[in-house]
């Protein structure tokens, strides 16, 4: 057991070695502003080990995006090429995540490449408009995920977008919910993998104006444990 245990952390790392010396040179071959970044999915949520670029501003310890840890929490990890998304400032992004297995199928990397579209977008729309079809639009690829993909930087950003995110979805500010509302914020953010980050329970309490314990009550009537939530928010960002 202890042997396949060491190859598995051997190959493990040939893995992540191999991917982080193909981030530079992968940046410097994408035209215009773009940026490669590769994530250990062992470190999530703090997961990135490798930046190439400054598109997103992040750094080396920096945080996944929501998509990501959205994916961990539903142990479905996926490839996703070619997807529209958008950066903070509002210009348009074409991305790709590759995920990376072990040889037992088990998820150890995602490299994600992401380029600014925005030029791109421009000279497109002024070409269209050289040609006589008013009807003519734009073929764009929408983002899988129903809010898009969000670069943050650290993961205090990353929690307040998914608590800000899960709270408009209900429609009425949090001093007009009743329970039902509230219960339904906390299943929003257990399925988008907030109770993985650290001290998540105290800030959705403090969102929510409940307790702690009451969070954790939540946690049990939609299928979790409250020891295991409590030991979830206690992960430490590596």
């Amino acid at each position: 057991m202890q042997q396949k245990e060491s190859l598995a952390a051997m190959e493990r790392a040939t893995i992540l070695r191999t991917l982080t010396a193909l981030v530079e040179p992968l940046a410097t071959v994408i035209p215009g502003d773009s940026e490669v970044v590769l994530h250990d999915l062992r470190l999530l949520p703090n997961s990135i080990v490798a930046v190439a670029g400054t598109l997103t501003g992040r750094e080396v310890g920096g945080p996944a995006t929501n998509l990501l840890l959205q994916a961990a929490a539903s142990g479905n990890f996926v490839s996703r090429h070619g997807y529209l998304s958008k950066h903070s400032d509002g210009r348009d992004l074409r991305s790709s995540t590759t995920i990376f297995r072990d040889s037992l199928d088990v998820p150890v990397a995602a490299l994600c490449i992401n380029g600014d579209i925005t030029s791109w977008r421009m000279i497109a729309n002024l070409a269209l408009s050289m040609i006589p079809a008013p009807t003519a639009t734009v073929a764009s690829t929408k983002s899988p995920a129903d809010d898009g993909e969000q670069f943050v930087r650290n993961v205090d950003e990353l929690a307040q977008h998914l608590l800000t995110r899960a709270i408009r979805a209900q429609g009425i500010p949090t001093d007009l919910m009743h329970k039902r509302h509230k219960l339904a914020v906390v299943h929003d953010l257990k399925k988008r993998g907030f109770f993985t980050l650290r001290e998540a329970a105290e800030l959705a309490a403090e969102a929510l104006g409940v307790s702690r314990f009451t969070i954790y009550n939540y946690l049990n009537e939609i299928g979790t444990e409250p020891d295991n939530a409590a030991s979830n928010t206690e992960i430490e960002a590596r």
